[in-house]
């Protein structure tokens, strides 16, 4: 495993210095994109698993963070401008890929910052070791993909897991599930509530993410919840009660029910700080100045 630096620019990033690490997973190498910006003590944000991952939806939240941290944005193996090989993706991957590249690029403990589906493997990293982590603050955490969200069973997800990973078919089911309208659809829908942020341009970012060669094999598995790193809500409330770390959960206000529900249940747990702010579950892209606001007093206290 080892870092090397891209370049010092880059046309989806944010400003900061763009480097690559090299990991390995069953003597494959894969290269993983991440970007640094700012000085101060390590901060680590680690964007949400979706159809248009990528690190570039941390960057005005990473701007803002840089005044005070060193941050470190990365892309997750399969998303983004990290290698996205046709893997059987699934939990154990990324919890390798998340502890050695903690292990790798820093000298830990170091603070994290993540959104989404991230929540679970930070957790499960931070019970396993507790030391690596100083300080914890979750972006509208969710443990549970769509397709298990609306209800369908793990026969159901696997077949349409394997439908979306082959040669043809899987091509054209990705492709009518990426169209522009239908991710301007998504994002109206449980992502952003303000549809005038939605523009044109902004759309077909988040469009040619999703056509990049191979991308449909990491996004099929985290639509069928084959990315789920615990499977049930009292696991995910257990990893919270085991924490050693300060933790913060940063709740939207507009968040789905389902998601809203299991947002406020660990927000009730004793020792959780919290926080609702406008937005739902993009709130760390579409309100970066709200969120920083909200979460800067906790990162910042030692």
């Amino acid at each position: 495993m080892s870092t090397n630096l891209v370049s010092t620019y880059d046309p989806v990033g944010f400003g900061g210095v763009v480097q690559e690490y090299i990991w390995s997973w069953e003597n494959q190498p894969l290269r993983i994109i991440y970007e640094t910006l700012g000085t101060g003590s390590p901060l680590l944000l680690l964007p949400a698993f979706s159809s248009v991952s990528m690190r570039a939806e941390m960057g005005e939240l990473a701007n803002l963070l840089a005044g005070h941290f060193q941050v470190t944005v990365v892309d997750w193996p399969g998303f983004g401008q990290s290698s996205r090989p046709s893997l059987n993706y699934r939990p154990e991957i990324y919890h390798h890929f998340l502890a050695d590249f903690v292990n790798t690029v820093f000298h830990p403990p170091i603070t994290v910052v993540a959104a989404g589906h991230a929540s679970s493997y930070v957790l499960q990293l931070a019970v396993k070791q507790p030391d690596i982590f100083s300080r914890i603050a979750l972006l509208a955490p969710t443990w549970r993909g769509p397709l298990p969200t609306m209800g369908a069973n793990h026969q159901i997800a696997d077949m349409v897991k394997g439908l979306v990973r082959s040669p043809i078919v899987g091509q054209a089911l990705y492709k009518l599930n990426t169209t522009p309208s239908f991710l301007s659809w998504m994002y109206r829908r449980h992502v952003f509530t303000d549809e005038a942020k939605l523009t044109p341009s902004f759309i077909e970012k988040k469009w040619q993410t999703t056509q990049k060669p191979g991308a449909r094999f990491a996004s099929a598995a985290f639509v069928t919840g084959n990315l789920d790193a615990v499977r049930q809500q009292s696991d995910f409330l257990e990893l919270v009660e085991s924490l050693s770390s300060p933790l913060m959960v940063v709740i939207g206000e507009s968040s789905p029910p389902k998601s809203r529900q299991e947002m406020d249940a660990v927000a009730a747990l004793p020792g959780v700080q919290s926080v609702v702010i406008p937005g739902s579950l993009g709130l760390h892209e579409e309100y970066p100045d709200i969120l920083f606001t909200a979460i800067q007093d906790f990162l910042l206290s030692s």
